[in-house]
């Protein structure tokens, strides 16, 4: 018999394998300084792009004061206990109800972490009898939810109507021989490469099958839609949304997350939400300190117009200057060069020493082989300054990628790991 950790010591993983030359720097990287534009890595001042902080939240002086009154006020750890048993207070209820007005549902619950609670939803909305459809590039918590499902799941091509209605027949056929219901996944913008589901398009499905629609709208809450209120509102079908989700991770730049659907649905989960009925409740500064983003969402639009002029400017002078940055019809800017890992290794290297820009780098296994995929996310902190010298920087590395400066630079590091 095998010891249980020969296959770690024998393999690292695809990503893994990269750690020595990768830990610290291109994974696991420590910015530090307050959360703004501009940040420090490694003793160096630069153009932050990879912190989900899109309405300028995180370091907001009247958010930062409600964080401070409220942690002095109830400190760290109340309430204590699970929301069942003992961690329910009435600003958990307020913060509920102000949610689901603001996505235009009856009820809305919270949910201590997005990931955890995305996971514990789906598993909560099925039974194995039932049928879940969901979307090839759907998020890992989505894909970690469908796992614990004990019955069949289909996948379908990225936002193909071809493909969704295709899975939706195969879907309807097996619930018709199981006797169970359909769910159908989408998020509402696909963090990587920035595009909004087709939920318009899945929702006039509706009229040809029975199934209800499931959206994880993380990076549309607060960005999208002439409220705020997401891609479902952006598209003008969040009526038609049976269950919403949305993160306090991104526009609300804090923790946790909520899911929001009709009051009878709303009534069952909470009930059978394991990763709620059996963990803490979520802390009372997070609480207060979400309602007060949420009114200033509500009540600040020039963060969100100042947002887009941001997003606008990156994107219109990425395209302008012949960059590739795919279909994304979102603040969500992916950047796709040609190249492999060692290569993209001087290319970000060189990006941040250099020309003082910090994004997210994406090679493989997350995008195929060949290519690398800088993301970047505009934030209302963000200059229009930050823009040109991103933009000019862009053009550079692009040049030396081209010309093979990186290749050089990085024939070591891809020798050394058989690339």
């Amino acid at each position: 018999m095998k010891d249980l950790f020969d296959k770690i010591y024998k393999d690292k993983g695809p990503l893994g394998k990269w750690a020595e030359v990768a830990e610290g720097y291109f994974v696991f990287p420590k910015l530090e300084g307050p959360i703004s534009n501009r940040m420090k890595f490694q003793g160096k001042e630069v153009i932050t792009w990879s912190i989900n902080d899109y309405l300028g939240l995180a370091n907001h002086p009247e958010v930062r004061k409600v964080d401070a009154e409220a942690g002095a006020q109830y400190g760290s750890a109340y309430p204590m206990g699970a929301r069942m048993m003992s961690g329910h207070t009435d600003l958990h209820e307020q913060l509920q109800d102000e949610l689901a007005a603001f996505v235009k549902k009856e009820a809305a619950y919270l949910l201590n972490f997005g990931y955890q609670g995305m996971v514990s939803t789906v598993d909560a909305l099925v039974s194995k009898d039932d049928v879940i459809v969901y979307d090839v590039d759907a998020h890992a918590c989505i894909i970690d939810g469908v796992r614990l499902h004990m019955g069949q799941r289909f996948t379908y091509k990225h936002n193909d109507m071809e493909s969704i209605e295709k899975n939706l027949k195969r879907a309807t056929k097996m619930a018709e021989k199981t006797g169970g219901g359909i769910l159908l996944i989408s998020e509402g913008v696909f963090g990587m490469r920035g595009e909004q589901g087709k939920l318009k398009e899945i929702v006039a499905l509706k009229k040809k099958y029975n199934f209800r629609l499931f959206v994880d709208d993380a990076h549309g809450f607060g960005t999208l839609g002439k409220t705020g209120a997401g891609a479902g509102e952006e598209q003008g079908v969040q009526d038609e949304i049976d269950v919403y989700f949305a993160t306090f991770a991104k526009s609300l730049a804090s923790t946790g997350a909520f899911i929001a659907a009709d009051q009878e649905i709303m009534d069952y989960l909470k009930y059978n939400l394991r990763s709620q009925m059996f963990a803490k409740s979520l802390q009372m500064q997070l609480v207060v300190g979400a309602l007060k983003r949420l009114d200033m969402l509500r009540t600040m639009p020039e963060l969100k117009e100042k947002l887009w002029e941001n997003v606008n400017a990156l994107q219109g002078g990425l395209k302008a200057r012949g960059f590739d940055i795919g279909t994304t019809q979102s603040c969500v800017t992916p950047v796709y060069l040609k190249g492999t890992v060692p290569e993209a290794m001087a290319l970000v290297k060189d990006l941040r020493e250099n020309h003082g820009v910090f994004c997210s780098i994406v090679v493989y296994p997350v995008i195929p082989k060949g290519l690398i995929l800088l993301r970047l996310i505009p934030t209302a902190t963000h200059t229009l300054t930050d823009v040109e010298e991103t933009l000019e920087a862009f053009s550079a590395i692009r040049e030396r990628l081209e010309n093979g400066t990186y290749k050089r630079l990085s024939a070591s590091v891809a020798a050394a790991f058989g690339e």
